[in-house]
């Protein structure tokens, strides 16, 4: 049977390379399974059903509704104002001010798409009209959004932590330090290759000035900047479950929309709401797919059947590091981070046991590697939307998007691999590990 469940996983790349929507590709991997196996499908689809009812997941569609609120809203816009009251003025520093807005957002929304939703149709004409390519701003803002898949709360992270039966809070802390680097590191690329640019620049303000601009800039985005210290100190401080947090944020950003930032009205309020439905709708119909396939290959032994074929090439800590990290990579340029979670995390946790790596390092492992997906082809689902969104043709977006990935992100998931301390610190010092 191990042998037709890796058939399944043949049949599975093989709608997925031809490019059949995501559901329909794991839905033949299922029949396959179903017709040529002995697989039970009635008990399946009910024990799927049964699981989809669980608390915990209630999280993702009411992050992805404060999302759409917040893209909505005009919180978006008073936090970029904000931070580049800091750093507008310097060289490339409405760059910098792109990364750090989108870790904001990702602190928010728990998502990657509202990052280059509520960031891109503001900052990328307006770093255009600074003098910066048009393809460039897109490819920063997209790679930036990824952000929102490592900052803590993550819908990414409560799905791992969920599969694996994993804590979650300890899995929101194991991608903070990586994200957080990552932030960092798209900083320093992007002031580097401002410097070819043509940029017009705001003159350098006094100190006086500075002062008083930050000080207009800080109260006016006060509400803004009070969401993720709501919800991630709730969260940290034992006051509110992730679930909890995330109705907190629904409810906080509706008010701040609709009369202290008044982007929001009662039209844009019901898009917001539609949008988050359709999105969360997807997200669902995938999360119950891939959660049966998966169940399916755990039930046919394929996790213990992986160990063993793998630790047959080779018993090299580092080298299985290796071949996960690449394997990982794979899977995420051709589905999206939720479902790579939810089909892998079970087949590879027990081989990443056998190793020695605790789950909460692997949590950061993948969230690390799979959120690569959302700007590598053939997936790469934010980058297209920051494209459409850049109104740019994508095979423009992609060498800067590239060059960003390879300088900024992929040494960041080695070290993410190879050093557990800057996954496991905070979670350590916070006691969940």
């Amino acid at each position: 049977m191990v042998e037709i469940a890796l058939l399944s996983v043949v049949v599975l790349v093989l709608f997925l390379t031809l490019g059949v929507p995501l559901p329909w590709c794991f839905g033949a991997a299922i029949m396959f399974m179903y017709f040529v196996g002995d697989a039970s499908m009635r008990g399946m689809v009910l024990w799927g059903v049964q699981q989809l009812g669980n608390p915990v997941l209630l999280a993702i569609p009411l992050f992805v509704l404060a999302g759409t609120i917040m893209s909505e809203s005009g919180i978006a816009a008073s936090l970029l104002r904000f931070v580049n009251a800091f750093i507008g003025h310097v060289r490339g520093g409405l760059g910098v001010v792109a990364a750090v807005s989108c870790a904001v957002i990702g602190a928010i929304s728990g998502s990657g798409l509202t990052g280059i939703a509520a960031i891109g149709p503001l900052l990328i004409p307006e770093m255009e009209k600074r003098g910066y390519p048009r393809a460039y701003a897109t490819a920063l803002i997209a790679n930036s959004s990824i952000l929102g898949l490592l900052i803590p709360p993550s819908v990414t992270m409560i799905v791992y932590g969920w599969v694996t039966d994993t804590s979650i809070l300890a899995c929101f802390l194991a991608t903070l330090g990586p994200g957080l680097m990552i932030m960092a590191a798209f900083s320093v690329v992007n002031l580097f290759m401002s410097r070819k640019f043509p940029l017009v620049l705001d003159e350098r303000p006094t100190a006086k000035t500075l002062t008083r601009e930050v000080g207009k800039r800080g109260v006016h985005a006060l509400p803004a900047l009070l969401m993720p210290i709501i919800i991630l100190g709730g969260i940290y401080g034992g006051v509110m479950t992730p679930t909890e947090a995330a109705a907190v944020a629904v409810i906080y950003s509706i008010p701040v929309g609709f009369w202290i930032y008044r982007g929001l009205s009662l039209p844009t309020f019901v898009a917001a709401g539609k949008e988050a439905a359709t999105a969360v709708g997807a997200i669902m119909v995938m999360i119950l797919f891939s959660m049966i396939l998966s169940q399916m290959f755990v039930m046919e032994g394929v996790p213990q059947k992986l160990v063993s074929v793998i630790f047959d090439v080779t018993e090299n800590t580092t080298l299985l590091l290796l071949m996960i990290l690449v394997l990982l990579l794979l899977v995420g340029m051709v589905v999206n981070d939720i479902t790579a979670i939810i089909l892998v995390a079970p087949l590879l946790l027990p081989l990443m046991s056998a190793i020695g790596v605790n789950p909460v390092h692997f949590a950061a492992i993948m969230g690390v590697a799979t959120a690569m997906g959302g700007v590598t082809p053939p997936y790469a689902s934010i980058l297209y939307l920051g494209a459409r969104i850049g109104n740019v043709k994508v095979t423009a977006v992609i060498p800067p998007a590239m060059i960003l990935i390879a300088v900024g992100y992929l040494p960041i998931l080695v070290l993410t691999a190879f050093w557990p301390d800057l996954a496991l610190f905070l979670p350590r010092l916070f006691g969940y590990v």
